[in-house]
C-alpha cells in the first residue's frame, strides 16, 4: 500500500508536468502519459521506464529531478508474502485472509510442508489424515483443512496449487499470479525433513511428481480473469492419478510408516481414510473443472 501511494503521488507529478512544464519536450510528455495509463502493468512499466529516464535526465527540470530522485518506483513492484503452512493455514491464517479480501495487488505463497517445521514438526491444519505429527502421535484425525477452496470462494482471487514436480504449470502459474492485477494465492507442496522421505531430502522433486501421480496432491489453478472472459475460470492441471500408488507413497514416509509399527489397526483404517479423502478432493476439482460458465 506504501509503495502504490508513493507511485500516484509519482502519477500526479507527471500528470501535473504535462499540463504546467514547459521545460519538459512534447515527447517526454507523451512519454510520461504512457507511464501514467500503463504503471499497474510490469512489463510495460519496464519498457516504458527505459526510455523515460533519458528523457528526464536531459530535461533536467525540478519536477524530472524529484522524479529521478525515486526512479526506482518507475517499475512496478512485484508484491511477495511467503510463509509456511503453520503461518498460513493457522496461526497467521486470519490475516491471509485480511489481505485477500483487501482486494490488493499483492501475491501470497504457501510452502506446504502440511507440518509446522520450524517449531519441531507439530501438527497444523494442513497436516493430512494418519500423518504422525507432535500432538498427533497416533496419527492425525482430521481431514486436511483446503485452504485454496476456501480463497476461491472470493471469486476475485487467483488461486492455484503448484509442484516443482511440474515446472511448466509451476511458472505459467507464477507468471500468471504476478500478472493478475489483484490478491493472488499459491499453495506449493514442499517436502520436509519432517516426513522422514526414504532416501532423504534429495529426493524432494521426485517425490513431489510422486506425490502428483498417485492423486496425494493436485495441480490446478483458478484465474478470475477467465470467468470475466464466460469461461471457467478453473483448470485441472493433474492428470488422473494412479491411486494403486497412493499406499506406496505414504509407506516410504516415515511420518505414515511409524504408524503401522505403532498402531497398526489404526494406521490400516486412516490410511483408508487419507486415500478417500484425496480421491474425494479430486473429484471435486473434477467437477469444478466441468461446469459451465
Amino acid at each position: 500500500i506504501a509503495t502504490e501511494k508513493r507511485r500516484t503521488a509519482m502519477a500526479d507529478l507527471m500528470a501535473a508536468a504535462i499540463i504546467e512544464c514547459n521545460c519538459c519536450s512534447e515527447e517526454l510528455k507523451g512519454v510520461m502519459q504512457e507511464w501514467i495509463d500503463n504503471r499497474l502493468d510490469g512489463a510495460k512499466s519496464v519498457e516504458i521506464s527505459a526510455r523515460l529516464v533519458p528523457l528526464m535526465e536531459a530535461c533536467g527540470c525540478d519536477t524530472c529531478k524529484k522524479i529521478l530522485s525515486e526512479k526506482d518506483l518507475l517499475v512496478k513492484k512485484s508484491q511477495w508474502i511467503i510463509g509456511g503452512d503453520g503461518w498460513g493455514y493457522d496461526i497467521g491464517f486470519g490475516g491471509v485472509d485480511h489481505v485477500l479480501a483487501s482486494g490488493e495487488d499483492v501475491n501470497i505463497l504457501i510452502v506446504d510442508t502440511e507440518v509446522y517445521s520450524n517449531t519441531g514438526g507439530q501438527s497444523s491444519k494442513s497436516t493430512p489424515v494418519g500423518a504422525v505429527a507432535k500432538f498427533a502421535s497416533a496419527g492425525k484425525r482430521i481431514r486436511k483443512k483446503d485452504i485454496g477452496a476456501i480463497a476461491m470462494t472470493y471469486g476475485y482471487v487467483y488461486v492455484a496449487q503448484v509442484s516443482i514436480a511440474n515446472p511448466n504449470q509451476l511458472l505459467t502459474v507464477l507468471r500468471e499470479a504476478e500478472a493478475y492485477k489483484g490478491p493472488s494465492l499459491v499453495i506449493a507442496y514442499a517436502p520436509c525433513i519432517n516426513h522422514g522421505i526414504k532416501g532423504g531430502m534429495t529426493r524432494t522433486p521426485s517425490v513431489g511428481k510422486e506425490a502428483v501421480e498417485c492423486g496425494y496432491w493436485h495441480l490446478w489453478h483458478f484465474n478470475p480473469e477467465l470467468a470475466a472472459e464466460g469461461k471457467n475460470p478453473f483448470t485441472l492441471d493433474s492428470k488422473e492419478p494412479d491411486w494403486s500408488k497412493f499406499q506406496a507413497f505414504l509407506a516410504a514416509e516415515v511420518r505414515y510408516s511409524s504408524l503401522t509399527k505403532l498402531f497398526p489397526t489404526e494406521a490400516g483404517e486412516l490410511f483408508k481414510a487419507a486415500q478417500e479423502n484425496a480421491k474425494w478432493r479430486y473429484d471435486s476439482y473434477v467437477r469444478m473443472a466441468k461446469m459451465e460458465y
